[in-house]
């Protein structure tokens, strides 16, 4: 999964020739998921139409501050505070130069000026140009403004010269971004390790002892640390759910064994476990070979211990970050401070039955963290955001 799905892209087009290149640029970033919105330079329209990015983007392209007609303005600072990113391709050396002097005459650059988002470059030029000094001056100067230069190519030129100034292709452009904005995703480099969904224990082979649970709040969080640039092992259990991102490698199980065995085989590599699975605490003592047929009016089943997985793993526990879940019906701190405890936890993911809109099969969920000496209260929240909590949450026990 790109690291641009969501995020909401500026795109800046000038009077250049490599501007007929920016219809390739915004399907990429559509493709990956972003939205995308367009401004450009009336020098800009004489090498790609408004029409084309507007459709490609499906949003209204901006090029003055009023409306044809003049009766509607366009708010730059508006723009310039809805995008997370600000990508100007191709840069031409005029508007470099203007950027740099902080010359906000036409509607690109005054939203430029009032963009509160990195900013990204892309020069375009002759190689003469881009080996001027002004040039060089004013890339350093936008540098040093924050600003990020995706520097150009050696190439054929419009001039019909051969040499340095040629805009990096949309798919270098695309990957500059992808690569610049993943090395700063403070999970980068951090193996996370996900249980979720429940276990099932056969009683024979067409009947089994599992749980409501859904698995979506693992997903959820699967996801979301995919997005802050953690590998995740997501170990699931039999769901519907269905999860095909980059860098979640997903292990399915089903019984309660299968899940103690996949957790100790990835255990020792990941800096992170969070323990979202429904895991069964009993299971069948025996399993019929055969489908039992109805015969008396009741049926015994003995049931024997799991193994405890949680436990296992806080018993392992070196360096790794530890998380649990805990869904309580009643004396929810209590039993969540002594899971804390017993297991080795850095904190508890503590839910109750009785919140409407939490627990299993929901799409919300109410949670609370439980550490030692403090709790954590949220209101209901998408799993989605809850995910993003927790993520939060463990990003601060490695600043600590």
């Amino acid at each position: 999964m790109s690291v641009l799905r969501g995020k909401k892209i500026l795109l800046g087009i000038t009077g250049g020739i490599a501007a007929y290149k920016t219809a390739s640029l915004v399907r990429l970033f559509i493709k990956a998921g972003a939205q995308v919105r367009v401004v450009m330079t009336p020098a800009a329209k004489d090498f790609i139409t408004p029409l084309t990015l507007s459709t490609l983007s499906k949003n209204e392209v901006y090029s003055s501050f009023t409306e044809e007609e003049g009766e509607l303005w366009n708010n730059h600072v508006e723009l310039g505070l809805w995008a997370d990113i600000m990508l100007i391709a191709p840069a031409t050396a005029n508007t470099l130069s203007k950027m740099a002097a902080g010359n906000s005459d036409n509607f690109l650059l005054a939203t430029y000026v009032s963009a509160k988002c990195p900013v990204y470059f892309a020069p375009a030029m002759d190689l003469d140009m881009y080996k001027h000094p002004s040039t060089k001056n004013n890339f350093e100067t936008l540098k040093s403004f924050g600003n990020f230069m995706i520097p150009a190519g050696t190439g054929e030129l419009a001039s019909g010269l051969s040499g340095e100034g040629r805009m990096a292709e949309p798919e270098e452009i695309f990957q500059f971004l992808e690569d610049h904005l993943s090395a700063f995703l403070p999970l980068k480099g951090k193996q996370i390790m996900i249980t979720a969904g429940p276990t099932y224990e056969a009683i024979d082979p067409v009947r089994f002892i599992g749980n409501h649970s859904s698995g979506k709040m693992g997903y959820e969080i699967a996801r979301a640390a995919a997005n802050l640039g953690a590998k995740v092992i997501l170990i699931s259990g039999p769901t519907h759910l269905q999860i095909s991102e980059d860098h979640i490698h997903l292990i399915k199980v089903v019984s309660a064994q299968e899940m103690y065995d996949a957790t100790m085989a990835h255990f020792e590599k990941a800096d992170v476990v969070i323990a979202a699975a429904a895991v069964a605490d009993y299971k069948p003592e025996t399993i019929a070979d055969q489908k039992i047929k109805k015969a008396d009016e009741t049926l015994t089943i003995r049931l024997t211990k799991t193994q405890d997985i949680l436990r296992s793993l806080g018993e392992r526990k070196r360096q790794q970050k530890l998380i649990g879940f805990a869904l309580e019906t009643n004396n929810e701190l209590e039993n969540a401070r002594a899971k804390l405890q017993k297991k080795n936890l850095d904190f508890v993911v503590l839910n109750s039955l009785q919140d409407k809109g939490a627990g299993f099969q929901n799409d919300t969920n109410k949670v609370s963290f439980v550490f030692q000496d403090e709790v954590k209260s949220f209101g209901l929240k998408p799993k989605s955001e809850v995910a993003v909590d927790i993520l939060n949450e463990i990003i601060n026990l490695f600043d600590e």
